[in-house]
């Protein structure tokens, strides 16, 4: 698996606010920028969702895929490929959620696999775009501003 990018913002919101945006898998078009739709296609047994098709548009990383979920409370979620796409052919990551004062600090680690050769220093700028995007588009979102 390649190197991960990471990156993180703090949200003034709880734990629990932040995750349940993160979980609302439906609305990533609206804040997740590069996202063009994200459909849950199965849950587990806490009612989260498990796996969820994504459809990507990253410039350089333009795909379809299918994401599974462990859910690990308000702490952490963790993902990676249970379906590649034609690019794409393997994505893990995870957010990893802290209270810090009276929000919650978000991490965000990324790392991307692609079928097509493509520079490494391409490819983890693609990610750090896509890292940046999400955390400002999920801060944008809770936070309501």
């Amino acid at each position: 698996m390649a190197d991960r990018t990471t990156s993180n913002i703090t949200i003034g919101a709880d734990r629990s606010t932040v995750m349940k945006v993160i979980a609302d898998f439906p609305t990533y078009p609206d804040w997740a920028g590069q996202v063009k739709s994200a459909r849950i296609l199965s849950a587990g047994e806490d009612g989260l969702p498990a796996t969820v098709r994504f459809v990507l548009d990253a410039g350089v990383i333009n795909d379809e895929y299918t994401l599974g979920y462990t859910w690990h409370g308000e702490d952490s979620v963790d993902w990676s490929v249970v379906e590649a796409g034609k690019m794409v052919s393997g994505l893990t990551g995870s957010y990893r959620l802290a209270e810090v004062g009276s929000g919650t600090e978000v991490t965000y680690e990324l790392a991307v696999d692609l079928k097509v050769p493509m520079i490494g220093m391409i490819r983890r700028k693609a990610e750090k775009v896509i890292i940046d995007t999400a955390l400002k588009g999920l801060k944008k979102r809770v936070e309501g501003s």
